[in-house]
């Protein structure tokens, strides 16, 4: 294989060679997937139905919920299928969309997650400015110029890596396509472009994780000044989540790509990326409800309406 073009499929890596074990993985694929659904769309709906929840904070964690459902969409299906059907095929369009996909929502993700910290910020630090700056407009122009930054990071991520000539054969060591299993399959000097493209999201990265510290370090120090310890745990409260999930983002991410090369193997990446890939979506809707007396209030009236409403066919139908 002297080039992509020659190239119509990729090999992805399996999770398993024994039959029982691939089954054993499609259902616990199938329950994370399905919990990520039902935790995601129980939060996107309480938000939009609950007149109560339409304040910048919950609207970008509806962008937030709606990124984690696409993100957790772009892999876990296809790893499913893979295993349901014993082979590791996908077609070369079927890997360039998904690298395109999970790269468009995971930067998307990144820059939001920075907005959400600039919110707490603002709240917080700034209450008496709060509706001047993060008016419904403002909102709406933040959320779609993180969406916007992800969806420019991944054309040209996507575009540079399926434009390298291909040398190394199609065997991609990972259940989903990654660009750096793809860069590994690039000819020997090929790849330095990409590279380059790489270090400057890594950098883009950094300066979202700066900025996320350097709201956190304000929102501390404001937080500390306030004198009834009501106040300050209520404050607390509402950051809480956000840097929960920062947390798992960040640490997830590292891990993943800044490990040592020496400890690395087809296993441990594997691992690794299910634990970037998969487990976010599924643990962020629990995350920001599980002490959210307003999500929980919201999704309570949501469940009693809908119960409610059930009872009331049946007796109409009866």
């Amino acid at each position: 294989m002297s080039n992509g073009s020659s190239i119509t499929q990729f090999l992805l890596l399996a999770f398993a060679d024994m039959r029982e074990l691939q089954l054993l993985h499609f259902w616990l694929f199938l329950g994370i997937y399905l919990a990520a659904l039902l935790g995601n769309g129980l939060v996107i709906t309480a938000i939009a139905c609950d007149h109560h929840l339409h304040t910048p904070m919950y609207f970008f964690l509806l962008n937030l919920a709606l990124l984690d459902l696409g993100s957790i969409s772009s892999t876990v299906p296809k790893a499913m299928a893979n295993s349901l059907w014993n082979t590791r095929a996908i077609s070369y369009p079927g890997c360039a969309a998904q690298v395109f996909l999970l790269v468009f929502l995971i930067s998307a993700e990144c820059s939001l997650l920075t907005v959400m910290a600039y919110d707490r910020y603002v709240a917080i630090c700034k209450p008496l400015h709060y509706g001047t700056l993060l008016g419904s407009r403002a909102c709406v122009h933040t959320a779609a110029a993180a969406w916007g930054s992800g969806f420019l990071h991944a054309v040209l991520h996507t575009v540079n890596t399926f434009s390298l000539p291909l040398c190394q054969g199609n065997a991609v060591d990972q259940f989903f396509c990654e660009i750096p299993q793809i860069l590994k399959l690039a000819c020997s000097d090929a790849y330095l472009r990409e590279v380059g493209v790489l270090v400057v999201g890594v950098c883009l990265a950094v300066g979202c994780f700066v900025f996320i510290v350097l709201s956190y370090g304000q929102i501390f120090r404001a937080v500390l000044r306030i004198p009834s310890e009501q106040g300050r745990h209520k404050a607390f409260s509402t950051c809480l989540p956000h840097l929960t999930v920062v947390s798992l983002f960040v640490s997830t991410a590292t891990i993943a790509y800044l490990k040592p090369p020496s400890i690395s193997s087809p296993s441990l990446d594997l691992v690794v990326a299910v634990l970037y890939s998969v487990v976010p979506p599924a643990l962020n809707p629990l995350i920001y409800s599980m002490r959210n007396h307003e999500i929980k209030d919201a999704l309570r009236k949501l469940m009693t309406g809908c119960f409610l409403e059930g009872i009331n066919y049946l007796l109409s139908s009866a």
